[in-house]
């Protein structure tokens, strides 16, 4: 098993890793096209500086052709590379294509020139390593090899034909080769820096793109579960108004605590309630299920409660009814809501029928005594969801009460209808009289015409014979009839609550909404170990799939708009429109810039020592360069300022504030700016020296010329008193390099450290300088030409000797432009790098938020449905919907609180808006009574539901259930007197209300505490609830007693005494099911303030 889990890891990242790959791939193809289109730039304007200065093509014939050749290859290559965008295989063929064609270029300008020269085409063959390194489509180790051999070849080769076939070789020789070997190390060294980087900023781009687009997934799934969790629970139209003002309430608060806290308190009072007209009510009792319920374990209970309403919701959806609330084992639902049905009641009717058949085939088949009692009413309903906790959508008016009644004064197996239905039939039954007047007092107060309705299957024997199982009546004699009962039941296989939060098929809105991936009929629950349990294991396999094709969905979209301008990116700056967004781009942290820092040195050093290998005076060179070193050193210093005390803690034990200069560098750009711009200026200024501070004898190039003359010629190629210049350049070409290495700094600075650097070079070359190129040209063309004419006669002529990579001043012109544009390239490519990289990571953080947004959202819904450590087995990590949920628990103390007067109160007529506004004060008083609940000390009392104007609660659900111990006992009998004080807590809320609304309302409370059985049914509406003998007597307590009282049995009086609390007895009293009881009432106005359940 775990070679198997491995193997998958394996799998995973292998796929994660051609997905890098294909991701790379694309991030390397803008800078080859670039690297393209500049090398044809760089031949068409070769080719076009050759004719227009009237070069010879017969004595040029190699350099013309090598680059329109190359010119050709180049245009073939990028027809190549936009036609096989993603081919990576043919990306590296090409890109070696590329790489092999420069090279051809650089020995072509080497060899087809008069001259062969040491320093002869370095920039060249710089521009080719670096460029493997930044622009072509290579990994590191292939790049290092690649520049190895083209630094390698030229220095070899130049040595070979310089020392072997030339007869007179320079005299400075080996320093200018040293030079060479030590620009390709700069070259390689910074090039090798600058793919480290960009590799590892892409790899992290990559990461970045894979964690927001799974945040992105995991948004669409909370979406979709928040929304199916709402939905199963209240309907979509008051679900969505609910959920848009929690949303608005959460995104005004930036503050994750203060969201929490929101979240957790929820103090909205708004009132979600609307009328509806012409509907139909039913209710719908099972006769004898608490009896039945009596000899339950608590599984069998929850089995045989989820597989009734299981198969009841189901009868519910195929007649187009919606249930309303489960109360025991009472059942009641409407039809005609949320949109007007015609058939209303039609549906409630066959509804009820379809539910008397169903547990009539249950009796048969089990043998057990149960049968059901259907009340049915057609008339008007307020409906919607009050209090601020536990909601749960339900229905109130005057026809509410009378479907109650109907239920009640019906027969078993029947059902009970109204006169207002009878007529909405339109005789589609047949009825006969009902005589509800003579069950129910309500019914004869009200004096309400009731009729029974006739199944039509009754007078069809044989469809009775063929649709009836068999009796087990063995079975009878075998088990108890709970088990039995449990058993037939199971064979329904009802869908367990929130299983539709687990399963990634029933995200779908057809599937939560219409219900069309479930059959008709409910599905035999599959065995264990079936393809059930499979599809929930391979859930994290199927995201990653999931995950994998979105990332190539987006991989394929970058290729295809990698020219295009993003909404982020607007200008050709690539600022972000949004201020915001740029100002935070700008001020982000950068703990390379100290490595930025080290690598400019680095080429500080290079154009150092190239200097001093071409110079004879070296002692001017050496101030210069020590003055430049110690600001280089200044600057390092106070990047590494961290690093020297970690290294030297104990010399340094004094210096804290080292550390502090570290991170201010890293932290602060104000800081960064400064330190970059000394370090680039320090550098151009060395560069510049040997032109610039070094002065140039510019009568000694005449001497030069006349000794040229006297000798014939004779004089070497590359006088000692000019080879100098180029390598001067190439050190301006260095320091541009060094421009450009500062990767994350302002794109803005290096753009403007280029130019200016570029502009003094330009300067310097054509202007200031120009003599000396000029005369080096001419003594390198005199050279070659013993026999030329006066100097003003042939000005033109070294350059139509030499050729245009030859001629000391054009070729510098050529390789600094070559530079400058090459740098303005890669730096543009870092910038859009760097961006999208923060881009994302703002994104992810972004959508992290509205994630843990949601999150919140889900708990709060969740556990306005389910008490929170009942809601953490059906959310979050360790999701738990396998199993029915169902605990028994040994002590909880259960309360009814009704406000009877508001029956009374309650008024419907054109004032109140027939009842809305009886409503909204309905609302206030549970939404005080809800209040309650944040206050610490209340934090063990857990709201069950409202039943109209009831409010039950329970104290000791959040325990251990089944364990009982001395501390556990103490711990329980605390709970029963923590609900005596959330009771008297209700009954000074209510003196509150009564206050402000000018009203005489009065509580009348029941308490009873002992066993009970908690669970979770109901597979469309899933409900919270408890059940057992205690909540029965807890409820007649609260219907026998009086108002302004708290009504307790004698087991609850006695432990209410241990606490403190003083109990009058009220008697025997008559308790339906239960006979005579004895009970108390509570003394509230002597209640101890310091009893146990307030510690």
């Amino acid at each position: 098993m775990p070679a198997k889990g491995k193997y998958l890891l394996n799998d995973q990242e292998l796929k994660n890793e051609a997905l890098y790959r294909k991701f790379s791939c694309i991030s390397q193809y803008q800078p080859l096209v670039l690297l393209l289109g500049l090398s044809m730039l760089s031949c068409a304007v070769l080719l076009i500086l050759f004719f227009a200065l009237k070069l010879s093509a017969e004595e040029h014939c190699a350099f013309v052709s090598v680059v329109s050749g190359s010119l050709c290859v180049f245009l073939a290559v990028f027809v190549l590379v936009c036609t096989e965008m993603l081919s990576q295989r043919w990306r590296r063929l090409l890109g070696l294509i590329v790489w092999a064609t420069h090279l051809t270029m650089g020995y072509t300008f080497i060899f087809s020139g008069p001259i062969i020269l040491p320093w002869d085409q370095v920039p060249f063959f710089l521009f080719v390593i670096f460029t493997v390194y930044t622009m072509l489509p290579f990994q590191l180790w292939y790049a290092v090899v690649l520049s190895f051999i083209s630094s390698l070849s030229h220095v070899v080769v130049l040595t070979v034909r310089l020392t072997i076939y030339d007869d007179k070789p320079s005299s400075h020789l080996t320093s200018q080769l040293l030079s060479n070997a030590l620009v390709f190390l700069c070259g390689c060294g910074v090039g090798a820096f600058h793919k480290v980087l960009m590799e590892k900023t892409l790899r992290q781009t990559f990461q970045d793109t894979l964690r927001c687009l799974s945040m992105r997934m995991k948004l669409e799934i909370e979406k979709r579960q928040q929304e199916n969790l709402l939905q199963s629970v209240l309907p979509v139209y008051i679900s969505m108004k609910m959920k848009l003002a929690i949303m608005e309430r959460l995104q005004d608060c930036k503050d994750k605590e203060e969201q929490q806290r929101l979240v957790k308190d929820n103090n909205f009072h708004s009132l979600y309630v609307k009328r509806h007209e012409n509907v139909s009510i039913l209710y719908a009792d099972i006769v004898g299920f608490t009896r039945l319920a009596s000899d339950c374990s608590p599984k069998e209970l929850v089995i045989m409660l989820n597989e009734l309403f299981g198969k009841f919701d189901q009868i519910a959806k195929e007649n187009e009814c919606m249930r309303i609330k489960i109360l025991g084992d009472c059942y009641y639902c409407v039809s005609g809501l949320p949109v007007s049905l015609p058939k209303h009641a039609k549906n409630c009717v066959k509804m009820g029928l379809d539910m008397c058949e169903a547990i009539k085939q249950v009796r048969e088949a089990t043998g057990v005594d149960i049968n059901m009692r259907v009340g049915v009413h057609s008339g008007n309903v307020l409906c919607g969801v009050i209090g601020l906790r536990k909601w749960q959508f339900d229905v109130w008016s005057h026809d509410v009460t009378l479907a109650n009644h109907m239920e009640s004064g019906g027969l078993p197996g029947r059902v009970h209808i109204t006169e207002a239905t009878l007529k909405h039939l339109n005789k589609a039954y047949e009825v006969e009289d009902g005589n509800g007047h003579l069950r129910d007092a309500y019914l004869k107060e009200l004096n309400v015409q009731t009729h029974l309705v006739i199944d039509p299957r009754s007078k069809d024997p044989t469809s009775n014979s063929r649709n009836a199982p068999r009796p087990r009546v063995n079975d009878g004699l075998k088990m108890r009839a709970s088990v039995r009962m449990t058993r037939y039941l199971e064979s329904w296989g009802a869908v367990k609550p929130f299983a539709h939060l687990q399963s990634r098929e029933g995200f779908t809105a057809d599937a939560i909404v219409n219900g069309k991936s479930r059959s008709k009929d409910i599905p035999l629950r599959p065995a264990p170990g079936s393809k059930m349990t499979e599809r929930n294991k391979s859930q994290k396999s199927k995201f990653d799939e999931e995950l994998h094709n979105e990332m190539t969905t987006t991989i394929d979209e970058l290729s295809s708009k990698q020219w295009s301008k993003s909404e982020e990116n607007g200008s050709l700056a690539l600022w972000f429109p949004k201020k915001d967004l740029e100002k935070q781009y700008r001020a982000l942290d950068l703990p390379m810039f100290k490595h930025y820092v080290g690598c400019a040195t680095g080429i500080f050093l290079c154009i150092f020592f190239v200097q001093m290998f071409v110079r004879k005076d070296r002692q001017v060179l050496g101030a210069a360069f020590g003055v430049l070193v110690c600001v280089l050193l200044l600057t390092l210093a106070i990047c590494f300022a961290g690093h020297f005390q970690r290294l030297l803690p104990e010399k340094l034990s004094r210096c804290q504030w080292l550390p502090a200069v570290s991170e201010a560098v890293v932290k602060r750009p104000c800081v960064r700016l400064p330190l970059a711009t000394v370090t680039t200026a320090a550098i151009v200024i060395l560069a510049v020296f040997n032109l610039c501070f070094v002065e140039a004898r510019v009568p000694e190039c005449s001497a030069v010329v006349e000794k040229l003359r006297a000798t014939n010629g004779s004089l070497e190629p590359g006088s000692d008193a000019f080879f100098y210049l180029p390598y001067s350049v190439y050190c301006c070409i260095l320091s541009l390099i060094a421009c450009g290495i500062f990767l994350r700094v302002s794109f803005e600075l290096k753009v403007l450290f280029l130019v200016l650097a570029s502009t003094v070079y330009y300067v310097l070359i054509l202007s200031t300088k120009r003599e000396l190129f000029v005369v080096y040209g001419y003594v390198l063309w005199l050279a070659q030409r013993p026999h030329g004419g006066n100097c003003s006669s042939i000005e033109d002529d070294p350059l139509k000797w030499l050729g245009l990579m030859k001629h000391p001043q054009v070729m510098s012109c050529i390789y600094i432009t070559l530079f400058l544009v090459t740098m303005l390239i890669i730096s543009q490519q870092n910038e859009s790098c760097f961006r999208q990289d923060f881009l994302l990571k703002y994104k992810n953080r972004t959508e992290q938020d509205e994630i843990e947004t949601r999150e919140n959202l889900n708990r709060l819904l969740l556990e306005n449905v389910l008490p929170a450590h009942v809601a953490a087995l059906f959310v979050g990590e360790s999701k738990k919907n396998e199993d029915l949920y169902y605990k028994s628990y040994d002590c909880v103390c259960v309360m009814f609180a009704s406000v009877p007067d508001f029956k009374e109160f309650y008024t419907e007529c054109d004032i109140n808006k027939e009842g809305l506004e009886c409503l909204r004060l309905l609302n206030e008083i549970i939404a005080d009574f809800d209040e309650l609940l944040s206050k610490p000390k209340f934090s063990g009392v857990e709201k069950i539901k409202t039943i109209g104007s009831t409010y039950m609660a329970a104290a000791g659900l959040s325990g251990t259930p089944g364990q009982e111990n001395n501390q556990d006992r103490d711990r329980q009998q605390a709970q029963i007197g923590i609900m005596v004080e959330f009771a008297i807590a209700l009954i000074g809320k209510l003196d509150g209300i009564n206050r402000h609304s000018f009203n005489s309302f009065r509580l009348r409370v029941g308490i009873n505490h002992g066993p009970v059985i908690a669970g979770v049914i109901g597979a469309r509406k899933p409900q919270y609830d408890i059940w057992g003998n205690t909540v029965n007597v807890a409820s007649r307590m609260e219907s026998t007693g009086e108002l302004g009282k708290i009504q307790v049995t004698v087991e609850t009086s006695d432990v209410l005494q241990k606490l403190g609390y003083s109990c009058e007895c009220r008697g025997f009293i008559n308790v339906k099911g239960k006979g005579e009881l004895k009970t108390f009432f509570l003394c509230t106005d002597m209640s101890k303030q310091q009893g146990m359940g307030l510690s």
